[in-house]
């Protein structure tokens, strides 16, 4: 039989109340009292149950961890950092898939059935609403990889995708690369459009480049093998920005398929430095967005919330930095 609430009570010598106090955070007890309690429990094997508990507080300690991109590997990182996380800060996450939602308020309402305390947006392609009808709805509310533009109206923690745009275009033009072209993710995603928008922006400053772009169905393998399929029936640029590792690794593939050689042929450049990037057969020249302090700071804004609901909506942004791999020809000397 499964210990309870009652048998520790027994076991203890003291009132179930007491029991249930000695295991809700924040409650009154004495030291010696929970004492008695912890003894009587560790001898019986009984751990609290969490549901009950979370009658008592009005709180689940449940974190809806929110995404619609479960194609791209990126994610598998990501949800595993978030998971740990928070099971560290005694919360628990509940993992929910959005691919192809459309209407913030089903999210919200399904959210709201498992009464969770909070929720991390974690995607750069849910539109920036699902994240205000959660904080629309009263629930604490972070986007993890959003956009901050404009009036701030959640907590936002990411990169400058524009200036990744940037840095990739620059990273180009030093190596020599006169033919560019910009292989994105879906064109109605803020991190494509932020991206293409940096990339377009600097080479604007450089009218002797030929700048050619495209955008692929979604941010997964297939898509950009697709898209670079597409583009190889006719004459490729010299090298491209693929707005993400994964549209690179499909990207590198189609490549391969149609006999040419990177980067003797064809330059490459992602963006994420996923785990796969560095593998031996990929070897991905991209740029790195910095995914552990991400997760770190989203959770730090989200138990903040939980403490204070009103605090004011803030924007963390990260730096990245460009990793050096085997898929662009090397500077020139």
């Amino acid at each position: 039989m499964v210990p309870t609430l009652k048998d520790v009570a027994e076991r203890a010598g003291v009132s179930r109340s007491a029991v249930s106090r000695t295991f809700t955070d924040g409650a009154s007890v004495s030291a010696r009292m929970r004492r008695k309690v912890e003894k009587a429990a560790a001898e019986l094997g009984y751990s609290p149950n969490a549901l009950a508990s979370s009658l008592t507080t009005g709180r689940t300690k449940l974190i809806g961890l929110v995404s619609d991109n479960f194609k791209n590997p990126i994610f598998l990182e990501v949800f595993d950092l978030f998971t740990r996380a928070l099971q560290d800060q005694g919360l628990r996450p509940l993992l929910v898939n959005l691919s192809d939602e459309t209407d913030p308020e089903s999210s919200v309402r399904m959210l709201r059935q498992y009464s969770v305390d909070g929720v991390v947006v974690a995607s750069s392609t849910l539109a920036p609403g699902f994240a205000r009808a959660f904080r629309d709805a009263g629930v604490p509310v972070v986007h993890a990889f959003g956009r901050s533009a404009g009036t701030l109206q959640v907590h936002v923690v990411g990169i400058d995708n524009a200036e990744c745009g940037r840095m990739a275009a620059r990273t180009l033009i030093a190596r020599g690369y006169r033919r560019i072209g910009f292989l994105g993710g879906p064109e109605i995603a803020t991190s494509t459009q932020d991206r293409f928008r940096g990339f377009m922006e600097h080479l604007s400053g450089h009218p002797d480049i030929a700048v050619s772009h495209s955008f692929a169905a979604a941010y997964s393998f297939a898509a950009g093998r697709q898209e670079m399929l597409r583009l190889l029936e006719d004459t490729p640029q010299e090298a491209y920005f693929c707005g993400d590792d994964v549209l690179s690794i499909g990207a590198l593939s189609a490549i391969g398929e149609r006999g040419l050689a990177v980067p003797g042929d064809i330059g490459i450049i992602g963006l994420n430095d996923m785990a796969i990037a560095g593998w031996q057969n990929i070897d991905l020249t991209t740029i790195r967005q910095p995914i552990a302090e991400i997760v770190t700071s989203s959770i730090e804004l989200m138990t903040a919330m939980l403490r204070n609901p009103d605090r004011a909506p803030e924007a963390r942004i990260f730096g990245c930095e460009i990793v050096e791999r085997g898929t662009l020809r090397p500077l020139p000397r």
